[in-house]
């Protein structure tokens, strides 16, 4: 299931999920216009490597302590399906939750789900040498806290069934009960095998972004709302 768009209108204009997908977009073309070289030294400065983190060693360049890594690497993307793929589900996903919390809070709740995502993959990855970066971890929390505000806002996904793809409204619940059962169970799965897909930061961010946002909601915003254009 791909989702496209989600059938779920907001009172305020997400702005700030918007500056955020063009910051991504901006340091992702930035990457590729410095070129291959510099390109690695900017990431290996910036990106989360794990055993660097609790060693507290900085990057290459020297310039980057090791902890802020936890946050810059967030900015960081390594191909346009990358990119392209996180922006789709901030854009889809992201634009409610920050209409159910306001502008500043989103920005926090934003952050810290992305921290204690990367850490918690820091923590099951102590000893690796792999860079880590994207904004998946992050966003893996705002589709959590989507999953308890609107399980049954319904999502536009483009789905294959037999020969034929086609694109199909279904319940919130269902998208992203299937995406963090996928998560989950590669991150089973790939304990043994390694891989370079951040699969714990993508279940950490998950559950910490349904942890939070009963700290980050507006008062006025029911759980499991409905909000739709019926």
């Amino acid at each position: 299931m791909i989702p496209i768009k989600d059938i779920n209108p907001t009172e305020r204009f997400a702005f700030i999920t918007l500056f955020i997908i063009v910051l991504n977009v901006a340091v992702f073309f930035y990457e590729l216009m410095i070129g291959p070289k510099a390109g690695e030294l900017f990431v290996d400065s910036f990106a989360l490597v794990p055993k660097r983190l609790f060693s507290g060693v900085p990057g290459t360049s020297g310039t980057v302590p090791a902890g802020a890594t936890l946050i810059t690497s967030m900015f960081l993307h390594g191909g346009f399906l990358h990119i392209g793929g996180n922006m789709l589900y901030l854009w889809i996903f992201g634009n409610n939750v920050e209409d159910s919390m306001g502008h500043i809070r989103f920005i926090v709740f934003y952050l810290c789900c992305g921290v204690i995502a990367s850490y918690i993959h820091a923590l099951a990855n102590a000893a690796s040498t792999v860079p880590m970066i994207g904004a998946s971890g992050a966003i893996s929390g705002i589709l959590g806290a989507y999953l308890l505000l609107y399980p049954r806002a319904r999502v536009l996904t483009l789905m294959m069934i037999g020969l034929y793809i086609r694109t199909v409204e279904v319940p919130a619940m269902f998208v992203l009960g299937f995406w963090f059962l996928l998560q989950f169970l590669s991150a089973l799965l790939s304990a043994d095998t390694g891989g370079g897909v951040a699969w714990y930061a993508h279940v950490g961010g998950f559950v910490a972004g349904m942890l939070l946002i009963g700290m980050f909601k507006r008062h006025g915003v029911p759980w499991r709302s409905r909000k739709r254009d019926d």
